[in-house]
């Protein structure tokens, strides 16, 4: 992409938006309110608020290499508090894409130098599910496998954050898994059974 052209495409979208609203950006300027904070790939093809149709304002947007949620990641923790505590979404989406660069290189046993640290949060996911995923002997099935579990394993690390237990139990937000086909364009609901995955480990992360 010409760089050059990133500024004409953002006159043509400014006359667009004023067109349709002489005080579009006025009322932007006035604050954000968004329903959901959503946690996605940094990956260029998967782009939050276009694959889900949504507009400024809308949604507040964390994202990372293999959409990850660690509790030793500063940013992503600041994210979802500010999310949770302050802006009180209702609605937490952690949502990877089939074709992940970062969940692949987790599958491959190459060093790849600072990404190791990173990437070992993705090995860690297919050590806990290994064995589901050692009995999958097609290769890129595995794989997409795995990027669904990561999106599981993810979505239980943002369960683990106080902030949202509290606000859990205070308004009932939701936590959401999905994945994003890149194929066919189409969202994914994986439909986590929390009830599931969190039974004999809730009472370790529960918070008071």
């Amino acid at each position: 992409m010409d760089i050059n052209i990133i500024f004409k495409n953002n006159e043509t979208w400014v006359s667009e938006k004023l067109g349709l609203d002489p005080d579009y950006f006025k009322k932007l300027a006035e604050g954000q309110k968004p329903e959901v904070l959503y946690i996605g790939c940094s990956d260029s093809r998967v782009t939050a608020e276009e694959m889900m149709g949504a507009t400024p304002g809308d949604a507040f947007v964390h994202r990372n290499i293999a959409n990850l949620v660690s509790n030793l990641d500063l940013s992503a923790m600041s994210v979802i508090n500010y999310a949770v505590v302050y802006l009180e979404v209702n609605h937490i989406i952690v949502c990877g894409h089939y074709g992940c660069g970062g969940v692949k290189a987790a599958m491959q046993s190459k060093d790849l130098g600072i990404l190791n640290p990173w990437l070992r949060n993705i090995r860690d996911v297919y050590r806990i599910h290994r064995n589901e995923l050692n009995a999958i002997p097609d290769e890129e099935v595995r794989y997409k496998r795995l990027v669904e579990l990561n999106v599981q394993e993810q979505c239980v690390n943002v369960i683990k954050t106080s902030d949202v237990q509290l606000a859990y139990r205070k308004r009932g937000l939701t936590v959401h898994g999905w994945v994003f086909d890149v194929q066919t364009g189409k969202l994914i609901d994986l439909k986590i059974d929390y009830d599931t995955i969190l039974k004999g480990i809730r009472e370790i992360y529960h918070l008071d």
